[in-house]
């Protein structure tokens, strides 16, 4: 770890506040919001942003969750690859899909729809090149999705690449009840 977490016993009132929000939510005070305690302002932000992409909303929570771990296996996040594989799980995904998410299989698994594909697709593209998202893909996801869903799709998938990099940028580790676990995807690191 390169900064240090701040404990609940440490927290001021407002940093307690948003402590408060993400346990009740997420079940534990996870180490990527302690870090947040240092700047609670932005943990605020942070939490509100990560409470609404985990539920179901254009898109359902489920679908958001293969483009989270595709985005943040793609940037090496052991952090969060674990976090959400686990995720995954208890949300009743099966684990032959969430290890197809592995590099390119999911391009021919039968776990994966048309539309699942293109999305997932979409995430490798805006990793590599936003700027440069091919009109056939455009045209894959227009074909399956409405623009409300591509939309949260997006955010969805450069949030939590900015997730990862913030993450990883400052040494957050996983958490104790993590020891042990290993990810399905492949982490280079």
């Amino acid at each position: 770890m390169t900064v240090s977490y701040v404990e609940r016993d440490q927290a001021d009132a407002e940093t307690t506040a948003f402590y408060d929000k993400a346990e009740d939510r997420f079940k534990a005070l996870l180490n990527i919001f302690k870090v947040f305690g240092h700047v609670p302002e932005y943990g605020n932000v942070f939490t509100e942003t990560i409470m609404a992409i985990l539920k179901d909303g254009e898109l359902d929570w489920l679908t958001k969750e293969l483009l989270i771990l595709k985005a943040t296996q793609r940037n090496d996040c052991q952090y969060c690859v674990v976090q959400h594989e686990r995720l995954c799980d208890m949300l009743g995904m099966p684990a032959d899909k969430v290890a197809d998410l592995d590099g390119d299989k999911y391009k021919t698994s039968p776990h994966f729809t048309e539309g699942e594909r293109a999305l997932l697709d979409f995430c490798l593209q805006i990793g590599v090149d936003a700027n440069r998202v091919p009109k056939g893909l455009w045209d894959r996801l227009h074909a399956h999705w409405t623009e409300a869903q591509i939309v949260d799709a997006a955010f969805v998938i450069t949030t939590y690449i900015a997730v990862s990099k913030f993450g990883d940028a400052l040494g957050v580790e996983l958490e104790p009840m993590f020891d042990g676990v290993k990810p399905v995807l492949t982490i280079s690191h």
